[in-house]
């Protein structure tokens, strides 16, 4: 279920990948080699009796619990989809800035939980768990529930739910998790919000992204996968995940329409994503569409059409089958256009609006 998040693996998502191979590799080194732990530890104490300050970036990368690291990894190749959809550098920008926030909100959740308890938290469990909790704030907002099984006839299970099942397993796997995931949810929110345009103030500068892509996404880019399925049983299990996966992504397309046509500002919104830039020939579609023009006498050929563009044909029986459908022409060529010519995709755009 959790490729139903998105399709073609780790395709464009080097960051992704590159949390995945470099983390859990040192996952594993440290629980092989257990006397270094000790230099991983997210020690609240030290940090602010002994100003260990080195402690933050230590103790905030790198889970010590194989059980944390799993379920940590399982969530980050969930939330990929973000990298894919709006780019490694605008995926990182939200990492480090939930990074930052999250290591300030903890010293604060843990001198309430102190000052409302009187009880001194120490020590909190080590990795990049918060910002992986903050990672649920967009997922929550931007992915669209698709309605997989029910039940006991009243219990709905969408595509959401293994996701929500997994980070509820990360939350209740140590005694003070609960701290780290609300601190996580919290910066998230702030971050995603662009309160006090912290996009603005916590982002990857345009040359460390450079950088990272002359030298680092070479070694954790994945090839492109091939369309070729193999045979058996195999090739109908990669054509259902494939399907699922287009299914989703469509939805999501879809939230990021809906967001650009309630958007009626003309300027580009600043932040993580740009909702106004999507499907531009979509937005005047409807009943308040002002009528088409009618072409100059001089016009040799008169044509009620909009004109199409020149690298973006339009297969006439595609047109015929929307207008079958009960749609108009001229919604069905701007729907068409604007899905790259994929007539399910037109037919939901249709559809729903």
């Amino acid at each position: 279920m959790f490729t139903t998040t998105g399709s073609r693996g780790l395709y464009k998502a080097p960051l992704s990948k590159g949390l995945l191979l470099v983390l859990n590799g040192l996952t594993v080194m440290l629980t092989l080699l257990p006397q270094y732990q000790e230099l991983f530890e997210y020690n609240l104490h030290a940090v602010i009796q002994q100003h260990q300050v080195w402690r933050l970036l230590l103790g905030r990368l790198v889970c010590l619990d194989v059980k944390d690291a799993f379920c940590s990894s399982l969530l980050i190749y969930n939330f990929r989809i973000f990298e894919r959809r709006f780019g490694t550098r605008k995926f990182a920008s939200f990492l480090l800035g939930t990074w930052c926030l999250s290591a300030l909100i903890d010293f604060l959740l843990a001198r309430a939980f102190q000052f409302l308890f009187e009880y001194e938290v120490e020590e909190l469990p080590a990795g990049l768990l918060a910002p992986v909790f903050s990672l649920f704030v967009p997922f929550y907002l931007l992915i669209p529930r698709m309605p997989v099984t029910q039940v006991l006839g009243h219990i709905s299970i969408t595509n959401k739910s293994l996701v929500y099942i997994v980070g509820l397993q990360l939350l209740t796997s140590g005694p003070f998790m609960w701290l780290l995931a609300l601190s996580g949810l919290i910066s998230g929110g702030i971050y995603h919000s662009n309160f006090l345009r912290l996009q603005r103030l916590l982002f990857i500068p345009v040359w460390v992204s450079r950088i990272g892509r002359f030298i680092l996404e070479p070694i954790f880019s994945s090839s492109e996968p091939s369309n070729e399925t193999p045979l058996g049983m195999g090739a109908t299990l990669d054509i259902q995940r494939q399907q699922r996966m287009d299914i989703l992504d469509q939805q999501l397309l879809l939230a990021q329409y809906n967001e650009a046509r309630r958007n009626t500002r003309p300027q580009p919104q600043p932040g993580l994503l740009q909702w106004t830039r999507l499907f531009p020939s979509l937005r005047q579609r409807g009943q308040n569409r002002p009528p088409v023009q009618p072409p100059p006498e001089a016009q040799t050929q008169p044509s009620s059409e909009p004109p199409l563009l020149d690298n973006s044909p339009i297969a006439e029986e595609q047109v015929a089958l929307l207008v079958e459908m009960g749609f108009s022409r001229i919604d069905a060529l701007e729907a068409l256009r604007a899905s790259n010519n994929d007539i399910n995709m037109a037919t939901n755009f249709l559809l729903q609006h």
